[in-house]
C-alpha cells in the first residue's frame, strides 16, 4: 500500500480518519491503540516479514534503552558507552545485511572461492529510516534527554505510518509528547492536511512521474554506451534533477498531510532547496531531518568543529561519505557522498574567507545571490547524474556528453530540436514545457508547506491558504487530474 494508490487514498486513510473522530469523541485514551493498529496494518501491506523484523529490532533496541537508562549505571560511564556501542553495532550489522553485505560478498567471492556468497535480500520497506530513528533514540537515552516509556509506545514511535516508509526522520522528543495527548483534530487541520495530501500527490503524479521516462531513457542509453547529444544529456540530467525534487517533495507533503489529518505535526523536511545559495545552504533545506540526524548523531560525536578547521573538514567529509553509503550499495553513492563532501568543504572555506568582510556584503546583493543560486543548481545537476547512474562509467558518459565531449571531440551544436536530439530518446514538445513549469514552481512559488501551514513570509498573501471557494477549486482540479492519471508508482525515496 503506497501513498499514491487508491487503496490508501480512498480506503485506508478515509476509514482511519472516520474511526479516529469516532474514537476521539468516545475515549481519547484509545487513540494511541488505534494509531498503532493502523500502523501495523499499513506495515503488513508492505510485507509481513519486514514488519516482524522491524518490530523485533525495535524490541531489542528497547531492551538496550532500558539498560542505558538504568540509574545504577549512571556512574559507570565507560560501561554505558560500551553498551551504546553494542547497540549501534547491532543495528548497523542488521542494516548492512540488506544494503551492503550481498554485494560485498559477491565482490570478495571473485578473489577467493572459499568465501560464501550471501544471497541478496530486498531492503524491507522503511528499514533504513527506522534504523536511523532508533539510533537517534538510543543516543537520546544515553544522553539522558529521554527515557523509555513502554514497549507499546516504542513500537508506535518506530512504525507510525505517516513517516515509517521514508521519513521525515522524527525524534522521540517531537513525537513522544504528541502520542501522549492525541485528540480530535480541528476542521482547519483536516483541511490543511487534505490540501498538503493533494499537492503532494500532484507533485508525484503530474510532475515527477512524467519526468521519469525522459530521465530513464537518457541514463539507460548511457548505460548501454549509446551516443548522446549535448542536448539529450542535459535534458536527461535536468529531468532527473526535477524528478527527484518533486518526488521527494511530494512524499514529504503527503506524509505531513496524512499526519495532520490525525492531529500530528511532523517536522519540516523540505524548504525550497534549489533556491540555496551554496551547498551548505542546500543541506539546510534538502531532507532537513536527515541533515539534522547527520549533524547531531555523527558530525558532532566525531568532534564537529571543536578541534580546528582541518579536523572539522575531515569530520564533514566522513559524514557525507556515510550519507552516500546510507543511500545505496553502489560505488556511485560513495562517490556522490564524497563529491558533496568536497563541495561542502569548498563552500565552508569560501564562507570563512568572506566572513565579516566587504566581499560578503557584496555577495548579499540580489544579482550576485541569483548567481550563487545558479552556480549551486549547476553543481546539483552535475552531482545528481552520479546519484542516478548505475555505475561510474554511465555517469562519466553522461558528463562527457553534457560538456560537449564524445570520444574526445566536441559535439557540434546544430539548430532545430531534431538536430539537437538525434537519438530520438526524448519528446521535446512535451518535455520542454514540463521542465519550464517545474522551473516556475521551484523558483517563483513558495513551498506548499509554507502555503498550507501559514509559514509564508507575507510577501504574497494571496498564496496563503484560507477556506474559500477559490482554494477549493484550486485543490480539486489537481486532485482530480492526479486520481485519473495515478498509476501507483513508488516514490524514489523508497529505494533508500
Amino acid at each position: 500500500m503506497l501513498f499514491p494508490s487508491f487503496a490508501f487514498l480512498c480506503l485506508f486513510l478515509p476509514v482511519l480518519v472516520w474511526l479516529w473522530r469516532m474514537t476521539a469523541v468516545e475515549d481519547r485514551d484509545r487513540l494511541s491503540m488505534l494509531l498503532l493498529a493502523a500502523s501495523l496494518l499499513f506495515g503488513a501491506f508492505q510485507g509481513l516479514e519486514a514488519l516482524l523484523l522491524l518490530l523485533g529490532l525495535s524490541l531489542v533496541n528497547y531492551v538496550f534503552g532500558l539498560l542505558l537508562a538504568d540509574e545504577g549505571r549512571r556512574r559507570r560511564r565507560l560501561g554505558r558507552r560500551a553498551l551504546l556501542g553494542m547497540a549501534v553495532l547491532l543495528n548497523v550489522l542488521v542494516w548492512c545485511r540488506f544494503r551492503h553485505l550481498p554485494a560485498l560478498s559477491a565482490w570478495l567471492a571473485q578473489w577467493q572461492d572459499v568465501l560464501p556468497v550471501i544471497s541478496p535480500a530486498p531492503m524491507p520497506a522503511g528499514f533504513s529510516f527506522a534504523v536511523l530513528i532508533q539510533l537517534a533514540w538510543l543516543l537520546g537515552v544515553h544522553q539522558r534527554r529521554i527515557r523509555p516509556e513502554g514497549v507499546m509506545r516504542q513500537a508506535l514511535f518506530v512504525i507510525c505510518f505517516p513517516y515509517a516508509l521514508s521519513g521525515p526522520l522524527v525524534r522521540y522528543e517531537e513525537m513522544g509528547p504528541q502520542f501522549g495527548r492525541l485528540g480530535l483534530p480541528g476542521a482547519g487541520d483536516l483541511a490543511r492536511g487534505l490540501g498538503l495530501l493533494v499537492l503532494g500527490l500532484a507533485k508525484k503524479v503530474l510532475l515527477a512521474d512524467n519526468l521519469a521516462p525522459a530521465a530513464d531513457a537518457v541514463f539507460q542509453a548511457a548505460a548501454q554506451g549509446l551516443p548522446l547529444s549535448t542536448a539529450e544529456a542535459w535534458l536527461g540530467a535536468l529531468s532527473y534533477t526535477f524528478q527527484i525534487y518533486f518526488d521527494f517533495s511530494g512524499y514529504t507533503d503527503m506524509a505531513l498531510g496524512a499526519a495532520l489529518m490525525l492531529g500530528l505535526r511532523l517536522p519540516e523536511n523540505f524548504a525550497a532547496p534549489y533556491r540555496a545559495t551554496g551547498m551548505v545552504d542546500f543541506w539546510r533545506r534538502w531532507h532537513m531531518t536527515l541533515g539534522r540526524w547527520l549533524h547531531d548523531c555523527l558530525y558532532q560525536p566525531l568532534g564537529g568543529s571543536r578541534h580546528g578547521r582541518p579536523r572539522q573538514y575531515a569530520n564533514l567529509l566522513l559524514t557525507m561519505l556515510v550519507c552516500g553509503i546510507w543511500h545505496g550499495a553502489g560505488l556511485t553513492f560513495v562517490l556522490w557522498g564524497a563529491l558533496h563532501g568536497l563541495l561542502l568543504l569548498v563552500n565552508h572555506a569560501f564562507r570563512h574567507l568572506l566572513r565579516g568582510g566587504p566581499a560578503g556584503r557584496v555577495l548579499d546583493l540580489p544579482p550576485l545571490r541569483a548567481l550563487c543560486v545558479l552556480l549551486t543548481f549547476f553543481c546539483l545537476v552535475v552531482s545528481w547524474v552520479l546519484f542516478r547512474a548505475d555505475d561510474p562509467g554511465t555517469a562519466l558518459h553522461v558528463w562527457r556528453s553534457m560538456f560537449l565531449w564524445s570520444d574526445g571531440h566536441p559535439l557540434p551544436l546544430q539548430e532545430g530540436l531534431a538536430a539537437l536530439l538525434p537519438g530520438g530518446l526524448l519528446e521535446p514538445q512535451l518535455l520542454l514545457p514540463l521542465l519550464a513549469v517545474c522551473a516556475v514552481i521551484v523558483w517563483c512559488l513558495p513551498c506548499s508547506q509554507h502555503v498550507l501551514l501559514g509559514r509564508a513570509d507575507g510577501s504574497r498573501p494571496w498564496l496563503v491558504w484560507r477556506p474559500s471557494l477559490v482554494w477549493a477549486v484550486a485543490l480539486a482540479l489537481p486532485a482530480l487530474a492526479s486520481l485519473l492519471l495515478m498509476q501507483g508508482q513508488a516514490f524514489l525515496s523508497f529505494r533508500f
